[in-house]
C-alpha cells in the first residue's frame, strides 16, 4: 500500500528537481519551459494524492482545469519559440534581451 507521505516526497523531488532545472539552465528555452512543466505536474500530482485520500473529487476536477491551461501555455510557448528562432537564428534566452518591432 502506498501512503500520502510516498506521493508527497515524490512531488518533492520532482518540484525540486524542476526548481533546479530553471536556475541551473537560463540558456535554454526548450529546457526552460519543460523545467516550468515539471513543477506544475508535481503540484498536480500532489493535487491527486490529497484528493484520493481525503476521498474527494474535488481536487482531480481541480487538476483537469490546471492541464487544460498548461496546454494552452506550452501551446503557446513553443509558437513564441518558434517565431524566435525563425528572426534571431538561436534560442539562446540570452540573446533575447531586446525586442524589437
Amino acid at each position: 500500500m502506498v501512503s500520502l507521505s510516498d506521493y508527497l516526497i515524490l512531488g518533492a523531488v520532482l518540484f525540486a528537481i524542476g526548481i533546479v532545472g530553471v536556475f541551473l539552465n537560463r540558456k535554454n528555452l526548450v529546457v526552460l519551459l519543460m523545467a516550468i512543466e515539471l513543477i506544475l505536474l508535481a503540484v498536480n500530482m500532489n493535487f491527486i494524492a490529497f484528493s484520493h485520500f481525503l476521498g474527494s473529487a474535488s481536487g482531480q476536477v481541480f487538476v483537469f482545469f490546471i492541464l487544460t491551461v498548461a496546454a494552452a501555455e506550452s501551446a503557446i510557448g513553443l509558437a513564441i519559440l518558434i517565431v524566435l528562432f525563425r528572426n534571431r537564428k538561436t534560442i539562446n534566452v540570452d540573446e533575447f534581451d531586446k525586442l524589437r518591432g
